[in-house]
């Protein structure tokens, strides 16, 4: 398998990063939608946002090498099966997602740096506050991350069915080339 996209095929790089983000965007929200039950006296309660955080960190510098990787190997074309709509479907539906992610992940840094302290990133970089003085902060970036998240993971559920839908009813290559297959 090569390592580039090619006209026709995904490469080995951009199948592990869609598959690699998918898998920590859904425990991200897992571990998420865990925590913010947590009461004050569970051993996680500190430090089950860090990790979150953390990872919320590390996943935006993957996001951005992931762009930076779609614009040096652009994804394959579009399968001559596909029409119309099925083609802006998948245009602006990966474009949701990529939008939609970076917006959830710049919320988190928002909620997380309102009160003026960085993102401690697992010992090895911390984040800076940079931005603290917006107005209900906190409190505006949560709903915008709380709401974003289930938009994501609720949409990538319709994505990866629609994959399935290509694969099993159209039985054509969609699933296959994301999978390395074809």
């Amino acid at each position: 398998m090569q390592w580039r996209n090619s006209p026709s095929r995904y490469g080995v790089v951009s199948i592990l990063m869609h598959w690699l983000m998918a898998l920590v965007v859904f425990g991200l929200f897992a571990l998420g939608f865990w925590m913010v039950g947590l009461d004050y006296y569970s051993s996680w309660y500190t430090d089950a946002p860090t990790i979150h955080k953390g990872i919320g960190i590390l996943l935006f510098l993957a996001m951005l090498l992931r762009v930076c990787w779609r614009w040096i190997s652009p994804p394959p074309g579009h399968l001559h099966s596909h029409g119309r709509m099925t083609q802006l479907a998948t245009k602006w539906g990966h474009a949701f997602l990529y939008i939609g992610l970076f917006v959830l992940m710049i919320s988190g840094y928002l909620i997380s740096t309102a009160d003026g302290r960085g993102i401690d990133v697992f010992g090895v970089f911390e984040v800076p506050a940079t931005l603290t003085s917006i107005p209900d902060q906190e409190d505006v970036a949560g709903l915008v991350h709380e709401y974003l998240a289930w938009a994501i993971v609720i949409f990538a559920g319709l994505h990866g069915l629609a994959a399935l839908k290509h694969h099993f009813i159209d039985r054509d290559s969609t699933l296959k080339r994301m999978l390395g297959r074809e």
